[in-house]
């Protein structure tokens, strides 16, 4: 299905799915913070809920998923918290193999030039192992910021006009979408932030173009894929028209 030439998924009863959704994993300081615990207890709560809203992507035949993890505004939390949080995600990379049956496949994007050699090992096995899955593709954002990925792709442009295999007239949207991280994947269609936070904070600025925005005031930890699909509801009742009537 389609609409302004983006594609759609349909889920079994034939109801409109979004084939690219976002989700910034927002509200595991304040989530530990009402309970009195330490804000690494709140990340890993969030660690947690990761899994449920993969699988229920898989289920509703959601083509991508994007999950905002680290920053790279994040450095500049205490050390303490920034190092829990790599731990968490050298943990959530290693055990990326459970997907398997799922058929996901897991790709990192972001700077990767101020990560650990240990966490870019886990990284690079974690890509390579599930390279020829199929069933979903699920993007964690580590060290990203949006707009350094438009300077990236600025720089690869760059190069390729040095190099003579790109004149400057031949840059175009279609030019810049290819020298994204998501690159080859489907358009944008839903990003969801929970926390109750009203801003994109740097994630995915070009990719956000036509996206629908659902902003929720549930924490990230308790975010349930009952909220995944309420968040999908609001998608369904809003009118798409990429700038037509």
């Amino acid at each position: 299905m389609t609409s302004g030439g983006v594609i759609m998924q349909q889920s079994n009863d034939g109801e409109q799915i979004p084939s690219h959704i976002a989700i910034i994993m927002d509200g595991n300081g304040r989530w530990a913070k009402r309970r009195g615990l330490p804000r690494t207890m709140g990340h890993r709560q969030g660690a947690k809920a990761v899994e449920p809203i993969i699988r229920r992507c898989l289920e509703l035949g959601v083509s991508s998923l994007s999950l905002y993890a680290f920053s790279t505004e994040n450095w500049s939390r205490p050390a303490s918290e920034v190092d829990a949080i790599m731990s968490l995600l050298r943990e959530m990379l290693h055990s990326a193999d459970q997907y398997r049956r799922e058929n996901v496949r897991l790709r990192v994007i972001g700077d990767r030039s101020a990560l650990a050699p240990d966490l870019l090992r886990e990284i690079e096995s974690a890509e390579r192992e599930s390279a020829g899955r199929t069933g979903m593709t699920v993007n964690m954002a580590i060290n990203y910021g949006g707009r350094e990925e438009l300077a990236r792709a600025a720089r690869l442009l760059a190069e390729q006009v040095k190099d003579g295999t790109l004149s400057p007239e031949e840059i175009g949207e279609k030019q810049v979408a290819a020298a994204l991280y998501t690159a080859g994947q489907p358009e944008l269609d839903l990003l969801i932030r929970p926390s109750g936070e009203k801003r994109i904070s740097n994630f995915l600025l070009w990719q956000c173009a036509y996206a629908e925005f659902v902003f929720m005031d549930i924490l990230w930890p308790d975010f349930t894929p009952a909220d995944l699909d309420a968040a999908i509801e609001e998608y369904r009742r809003r009118h798409r028209r990429f700038g037509g009537i």
